[in-house]
């Protein structure tokens, strides 16, 4: 008796764990009718248990292994080669729906006093295939975002080549675009025009470089000449007149020298941007202390705009080259006793910087070479410059990713508009 209740609430105890039981349990005989299933599996099939008890179990299995299943089963019993049983496998499952899902299966042998049945443990692997299948085609979306950088990095280090391998490319795509435009007489006109256009700038330069060089040469020379003629105490300040000469022919000379150099390291690609956090207005008043010793008899500068403690984030020294540069032709090319006009404001997260003179102004038919290198108009031709400035200010304000603009009238001035972005 005490053993027959001993069993008993052996069996109540396993009917509540396999109830209550999180993955499904399913029991068949050995034919593959199904003998019991609990309501974690009825839930994953979609079917109350009841429905599926005394059906074949390859109701929840789609083709090829709905077909087949009662084979699987005798293969074992006749030989006794095991091909999933005690093994488990990842498996198919088709639902009352006629959905499939992915689930793992664990099948296990219970010999019973009088025959075998078979307890199979199915767990639904939805979620996790679900999220496998997201691992993949995140590391999918990850190699093509490795081979789009690895291009746009091969496509960088393209245009970091250096100003002779350049030149190179060049000449050698020039020869090409000739050769194909033989075929066509309109387009060879142009490009003769546009060869003819290049020798008049080169002209210009070496006329430029010849003039800007001599000329401060020869002041050097004269002043260095006279200076030994001052031996007497009392000749003091003539002697300092002509060291004062000297130091200003040099600075122009170094002045010079340092646009190619700028020009140089614009084209290797050595100009990097190293932005700081600085106070506006404290920079513009830096800024026109530089250029106030270059101003003509008469000329004053007119700040407008920012009076406040506005600070940005961007790269200090090559805006403070920008604006030195645009204001020393700002003065440059003004009659004495004209005003130079400052306007600074942020507008749309944007640093908006306009410097207007009322100067020469540029002839209308040459303002579109203004940003060429060696360029000069011809009526600054008689005005010390290298035509080097504005093409430097432009690269270094492309580099910040800004925009730089200009109106010029003839004779009546020119207005220079810069933009550049803040963090």
């Amino acid at each position: 008796m005490i053993a027959h209740q001993h069993d008993s609430e052996a069996a109540l105890r396993l009917k509540a764990i396999i109830k209550t039981a999180t993955d499904g349990i399913i029991i068949i005989d050995d034919t593959g009718i199904i003998e019991l299933v609990n309501e974690a599996a009825g839930r994953l099939f979609g079917y109350e248990e009841l429905e599926l008890v005394g059906q074949n179990i390859n109701v929840l299995m789609p083709n090829p292994h709905h077909d087949a299943h009662d084979s699987y089963i005798q293969n074992y019993i006749q030989t006794g080669i095991r091909k999933i049983i005690g093994i488990g496998r990842d498996v198919m499952g088709l639902r009352k729906n006629g959905d499939t899902f992915p689930l793992r299966l664990s099948i296990s042998e219970v010999q019973l006093p009088e025959r075998v049945v078979f307890t199979g443990i199915l767990h639904d692997l939805t979620a996790q295939k679900a999220a496998e299948a997201q691992i993949k085609a995140l590391n999918q979306h990850l190699e093509e975002e490795v081979n789009r950088r690895t291009e746009e990095l091969a496509a960088t280090i393209n245009q970091l080549l250096n100003s002779n391998t350049k030149l190179e490319f060049e000449i050698q795509e020039r020869k090409v675009a000739e050769a194909t435009l033989r075929k066509n007489e309109l387009d060879l006109r142009k490009a003769i025009e546009k060869e003819r256009e290049l020798n008049t700038l080169k002209s210009r330069f070496v006329s430029m470089a010849s003039h800007e060089f001599r000329t401060p040469l020869s002041t050097i020379l004269s002043s260095a000449d006279l200076l030994e003629m001052y031996t007497a105490e009392e000749q003091q300040d003539k002697r300092l007149k002509h060291t004062t000469r000297i130091k200003s022919a040099v600075n122009n000379l170094i002045s010079i020298l340092n646009d190619f150099l700028s020009l140089s390291k614009l084209e290797e690609g050595k100009i990097e941007i190293s932005p700081v956090e600085f106070n506006l207005e404290g920079f513009c008043e830096e800024v026109m202390d530089d250029v106030q010793a270059l101003l003509k008899p008469g000329q004053v500068f007119q700040h407008h705009g920012l009076r406040s403690d506005t600070v940005i984030f961007l790269d200090k020294k090559m805006l403070k080259n920008i604006l030195i540069n645009l204001f020393s032709n700002a003065i440059k090319y003004s009659e004495p006793g004209k005003p130079i006009d400052c306007f600074v404001e942020i507008k749309n997260h944007e640093l908006w910087v306009s410097i207007q003179d009322h100067g020469i102004g540029i002839p209308e038919e040459e303002q579109q070479h203004l940003f060429t290198r060696f360029f000069r108009a011809h009526n600054a031709e008689n005005i010390p410059g290298t035509g080097l400035g504005l093409n430097i200010v432009k690269r270094y304000i492309e580099l910040m990713n800004g925009r730089i603009n200009f109106e010029s009238i003839l004779g009546e001035g020119t207005t220079f508009h810069v933009h550049i972005p803040l963090p």
